[in-house]
C-alpha cells in the first residue's frame, strides 16, 4: 500500500497523493489504515491531500472505515481535493460529508484540484 501514498510538490506546496484508483474494497481498508497513520505524523492543519478515486469500488465496510478516517484526520488536514468520485455511490459521498462534518471538495481534473490545493 505504500506505493499508493506519496508526496510531491505543486506550485511550492507539499501535497499528499492518495491513489485509490481502481482499488477494490479489500485494498481500500489497509490503505485507509496507512493514510490515518501517515496523516497523524504531521502538524495540525498542515496536510494538503489530493485523492484520486477513479474507478474505485467501495463497499459498506470500506465506506464505514473511510468515514472514521475522515473524522480522525480532520485536525491534521488543511485542505483535501478529490477527483474521480463518479464511481462512488452518492449515498456514500453524502454520508462521508455528514459523518465527518468536513467540506469535501471534488474536481473534474487533476490540474484543477492541485491548483486549488496550492492556493492560500
Amino acid at each position: 500500500m505504500q506505493e499508493r501514498i506519496s508526496f510531491f510538490t505543486h506550485q511550492g506546496k507539499s501535497i499528499m497523493f492518495i491513489d485509490f484508483s481502481h482499488c477494490q474494497p479489500k485494498e481500500i481498508l489497509p490503505l485507509l489504515n496507512q493514510i490515518q497513520t501517515t496523516v497523524a505524523r504531521h502538524e495540525r492543519n498542515s496536510v494538503l491531500i489530493f485523492s484520486d478515486m477513479t474507478g474505485a469500488h467501495i463497499d459498506r465496510a470500506a465506506a464505514q472505515r473511510m468515514k472514521e478516517v475522515l473524522v480522525l484526520d480532520t485536525p491534521f488536514v488543511k485542505r483535501a481535493a478529490w477527483i474521480g468520485v463518479q464511481s462512488i455511490p452518492k449515498a456514500y459521498i453524502d454520508n462521508f460529508k455528514s459523518f465527518s462534518h468536513r467540506e469535501l471538495t471534488f474536481f473534474d481534473t487533476r490540474e484543477e484540484a492541485l491548483d486549488w490545493l496550492a492556493r492560500e
